[in-house]
């Protein structure tokens, strides 16, 4: 059952002492109920989230994000162009605990929403080229997870190799995949910081302008092909100017093989997908995944476009992995999100280009608070309507997005 939002804000106040609020309402960002979230307007006119999570996993992603967003020291943060979540205070309750943040203002929008109007693709992708060009240190001083290119290969095949030992992966795939991760050429890149679950979700937005980006949890050195994917799916008119600011921003330390390894990632999610069935013993989430797989056979065989290497052969296009995702069933509450690939129109030679030297362009609400008068407190339960609606976005603190969500049902 979700807990009040009277309940979260008098806990705020125990939380963050001096605190007075004077109102609050549910915050709700597509989370998918992940957490029971508050936020609050306080007498001395800050603007706070309390978050209390639901479950284990939510437990444990919003204690990686606290980890992450405090070791986000005042200089990390000056050299990027948008906000981060700041840590308040916290309070224990039903076994876990609530943190309270910062609340950072802006609306969510789809992946082709935030590559529609020039002005909004260009801070989208210099936002996440100033995230891969942050200096590393802060990173292994929070003693964080940092990753080589050779053990950014090796977790792939490991996950390749625990996929093919279910039995259900088909023999075209595996070999696809194996091809891939045999192409030296591929996993020539230099690590740069990551966010490590990047999704349109991550994104909060004021008019043209990334304003912030929240969701921390799986911050990390490592490959940042990792964090495009779901950029490179986006059909969104201004696309490649998003795609031009990433690369232009990252001054020349884009390696020319990222779209094809982030189009890998996208893939493998499909894998993890089945190991979550197989780990789980649910026979309805590997039928799901083995026709998902059966459906990205079919499409490499019958269909031509990119490859992964030049070894690969045709590739899965984003509207072929759209429409398989689409007409999975949704019986799942762990499979919300949809795996993200690299759209089939994207061409990868002007990215070679553009790190060859060569110019140009590449070629490729938040709803007003509902006032709760909190000198009532004895109407502590809201009504129907407010505890059936958890939250479910991503907010301030970083909720559990849809991708996040199917990453943390494949690892549990």
């Amino acid at each position: 059952m979700a807990r009040p939002p009277l309940t979260l804000a008098a806990l705020a106040t125990a939380a963050v002492p001096g605190l007075e609020v004077r109102a609050a309402r549910a915050h709700t960002r597509r989370s998918h109920g992940a957490y029971d979230a508050v936020e609050l307007h306080s007498v001395d006119g800050r603007r706070l989230v309390i978050r209390a999570p639901r479950s284990q996993n939510a437990e444990t992603e919003q204690s990686a994000d606290l980890v992450a967003i405090r070791a986000m020291t005042p200089g990390v943060r000056a050299r990027l162009p948008f906000a981060v979540p700041d840590f308040v205070g916290q309070a224990p309750i039903d076994g876990t605990r609530a943190i309270v943040t910062e609340f950072l203002p802006g609306a969510v929008r789809t992946a082709d929403e935030l590559t529609e109007p020039p002005g909004l693709a260009f801070s989208v992708g210099s936002a996440v080229a100033a995230v891969h060009s942050l200096p590393s240190g802060f990173v292994g001083d929070a003693g964080l997870p940092r990753e080589s290119a050779d053990e950014s290969r090796d977790g792939v095949i490991d996950l390749i190799g625990r996929a093919a030992d279910t039995g259900h992966l088909p023999a075209a795939i595996l070999r696809r995949w194996e091809q891939a991760t045999d192409d030296d050429a591929l996993w020539r890149f230099r690590p740069t910081v990551v966010n490590g679950a990047l999704s349109a979700d991550s994104f909060l937005v004021e008019g043209d302008t990334v304003n912030a980006v929240v969701g921390w949890s799986s911050l990390a050195v490592g490959d940042p092909a990792r964090d495009l994917h779901w950029l490179l799916t986006s059909r969104g008119a201004s696309a490649e100017a998003a795609l031009d600011a990433y690369i232009t921003g990252r001054n020349g330390g884009a390696d020319a093989h990222l779209p094809q390894r982030a189009l890998l990632y996208g893939e493998l999610e499909l894998a993890q997908w089945l190991l979550h069935g197989v780990e789980q013993r649910d026979a309805a989430i590997i039928d799901d995944a083995v026709s998902l797989l059966d459906g990205l056979a079919a499409s490499v065989h019958d269909r031509s476009s990119e490859p992964l290497s030049p070894e690969t052969g045709p590739i899965l296009t984003v509207g072929d992995v759209e429409r398989l995702l689409d007409d999975t069933p949704r019986d799942h509450p762990s499979r919300e999100g949809a795996a993200t690939m690299l759209t089939d129109s994207y061409d990868f030679s002007e990215l070679e280009r553009r790190e060859a030297g060569e110019h140009g362009p590449i070629s490729m609400d938040a709803t007003a608070p509902i006032p709760l008068d909190l000198s009532d407190w004895g109407d502590a339960t809201p009504s129907r309507g407010a505890q059936d609606q958890p939250e479910t976005g991503t907010d301030e603190t970083g909720a559990v997005t849809d991708a996040q969500a199917r990453r943390n049902a494949a690892s549990s």
